[in-house]
């Protein structure tokens, strides 16, 4: 099981919009590297959803529910989309700021690469965010 990052705007669609509808497709996403990471992503692989906008913050975990199809919202067939579920909020959002101020994420994409909106999270990383957001 590999482990994600995906980044959306909350005003265009937040965590709680995510629970209430219980899954969603997550579409849209059109830069070459976020959709060879998309591309790669496969059920089962558990996402970290970022709120981007004021809150640049992670705050809660999401489920694959399928692996990559051809996403119905490009009209050029050459993007893919996944289908998400949320499984819990984080107690504590992580903020980029407490993020960056860790030197242990100085090499990560969410750092380097702010405007990329899937990344995958290494193990190590994807524990110490656990661990942030759970105090």
């Amino acid at each position: 099981m590999a482990h994600w990052l995906f980044k959306e705007e909350p005003e265009t669609y937040s965590f709680a919009d995510l629970e209430r509808d219980g899954s969603t497709t997550w579409t849209g996403v059109t830069n070459a590297l976020a959709q060879k990471h998309l591309r790669t992503v496969k059920k089962g692989d558990l996402v970290f959803f970022y709120a981007t906008g004021k809150l640049k913050s992670v705050v809660g975990v999401m489920e694959v529910a399928a692996d990559p199809t051809p996403d119905p919202t490009d009209t050029t067939g050459k993007c893919v989309a996944v289908t998400v579920k949320p499984l819990r909020q984080l107690a504590a959002p992580v903020s980029l700021a407490t993020i960056k101020a860790d030197k242990a994420f100085a090499s990560w994409e969410l750092v380097k690469q702010a405007r990329l909106s899937v990344m995958p999270v290494p193990d190590d990383l994807w524990a110490r965010i656990e661990a942030l957001g759970a105090e």
